[in-house]
Formats: structure tokens, C-alpha cells, sequence
């Protein structure tokens, strides 16, 4: 069958001599599986497209497995956030992430659309780690993990203080703290922030200023909610970590 699908390359591996196979996922099909032959050669009209990040419309014949590419053409390359080291691990961390949270075929034209999102916003300069929270709330919601960050998740108490258990799935109040002793404790900033991410698009994320212990409160809020409910061990994360203990 013939597929014509607007996609976004989320991983990209070579195959043989001169071929590459790409990871997608699409506006209509979810994640596919695509072989670009002759993707590795110098003058190849399809080499562009299966580099990581790029956003294109691809034509694939596919029948139960692997598609295979007849045409295609670039929308948007990214080619900036492949040539800054920074940007580039971030992007490489949604991808990986994105491609483990998506199973081949499953709907998924939100995530597309959320790290079209995402791509464009560390293109344009925004702060790639408020950019990169929000996506991964994106995720856990699209993946039914959602927190509750309006009210107890125990009780459904809406008076605070309220602190952060990733096992219980969001907020406990002060009468529910007992339930998890090990709920992380936040100011008042990063829970209007974690309160914002859970209404908020990433299409509608302008450019904010956050203040470096915020950020620093956020990041160990996600990563409690990501381990507990997602639990990937990914490589691009780990040197996301390597990168900021070492400021690179």
C-alpha cells in the first residue's frame, strides 16, 4: 500500500552499504518504519530526509513491515538544533522519548503535533528546559499518566499545602501527607508551573523566564513523575545529565 504521510524523524540508523532506516512518527499513521535507499551517499535527493529532527512529507510503499521510500520533500529541516550541541540533546531526549512512549501504528497525531511543537520552540530560541518539561508532561498525558496537580489526589481536597507523590499520581494535602512520606515538597512557583503545563499546548508556550531554582524544582518533580510512571532508561537523557553536571 501506498502511504503519503507529513512525518518527523525521530531516529535514523544506517543499513547497509549506503541505506538508512528511519523511525517516523506521522500526522495519520502513528510510527512507522521507512529504509531510504541510497541515503548515505553524498549525492543522494533523499540524504536530507532521514536526518534526525527533520519534518517532511514522505511516500512509502509498505505492506505488514518496513516501508520503503518512493518520494519525499523537507518542510522543515532543523537543521540549526543538529548543529548546536545543546539544542541538539534536547532534541535528541524528545525524540528517543517520543519513540519510546509511541508503539508502531498507535494514534499518534498528538505527540506529532506536540514535538513539531517542541522543535520549533528550540529553534526559536525558547528555554529548552521549560520547553522540555512541558513536553514531557505532553507524554505522560498521552500515555494516561496525567497528575492530578489541582487538588488531592487522595481526597480531592482543594486547600494546600499540597506536596508532589509521583506514586500516588499528583498532589496529596497536608490531612493525606501520611500516604506517601517521601512526596516532594514545592513552592508556590513550580506548582503554578506544573499546574500551567497540565492546561497549556505546547503551541501556545511563548517566551518565559524562570528562575534557576524553579527550574531546579521543576526538573526533580518530572523526573520523579517520568521514573515512576514511564521508567525508560534513555542514553540521551543521561548525557543531558552529563551536560549539565559539567555545564558543557
Amino acid at each position: 500500500m501506498l502511504y503519503r504521510v507529513e512525518g518527523i524523524v525521530i531516529r535514523s540508523m544506517d543499513y547497509g552499504e549506503g541505506n538508512k532506516i528511519v523511525t517516523i512518527i506521522t500526522d495519520t499513521h502513528g510510527k512507522a518504519g521507512v529504509l531510504i535507499r541510497g541515503a548515505k551517499k553524498a549525492r543522494s535527493r533523499h540524504a536530507s530526509l532521514a536526518q534526525p529532527f527533520t519534518y517532511g512529507e514522505f511516500v512509502f510503499f509498505r505492506g505488514s513491515g518496513l516501508g520503503t521510500l518512493n518520494s519525499g520533500e523537507i518542510i522543515a529541516s532543523h537543521h540549526a538544533l543538529r548543529e548546536n550541541l545543546e539544542l541538539a540533546a534536547y532534541a535528541s531526549y524528545a525524540a528517543e522519548l517520543t519513540d519510546r512512549s509511541l508503539q508502531d501504528d498507535e494514534a499518534g497525531g498528538y505527540l506529532f503535533r506536540q514535538l513539531r511543537a517542541y522543535l520549533e520552540a528550540l529553534e526559536e530560541g525558547k528555554d529548552p528546559q521549560i520547553v522540555t518539561f512541558l513536553y514531557e508532561m505532553k507524554i505522560l498525558e498521552a500515555s494516561g499518566y496525567g497528575p492530578v496537580v489541582d487538588a488531592c489526589v487522595s481526597c480531592g481536597a482543594e486547600d494546600g499545602p499540597f506536596r508532589l507523590s509521583a506514586s500516588a499520581g499528583g498532589a496529596l494535602c497536608r490531612r493525606c501527607f501520611p500516604r506517601d512520606p517521601e512526596a516532594l515538597e514545592l513552592a508556590e512557583g513550580p506548582w503554578k508551573l506544573l499546574r500551567l503545563f497540565r492546561r497549556m499546548d505546547l503551541t501556545r508556550l511563548g517566551h518565559v523566564q524562570v528562575k534557576d531554582e524553579t527550574k531546579a524544582a521543576l526538573k526533580t518533580a518530572m523526573r520523579r513523575l517520568t521514573d515512576a510512571h514511564l521508567g525508560y532508561h534513555l542514553k540521551s537523557r543521561a548525557f543531558l545529565d552529563q551536560m549539565d553536571k559539567y555545564s558543557l
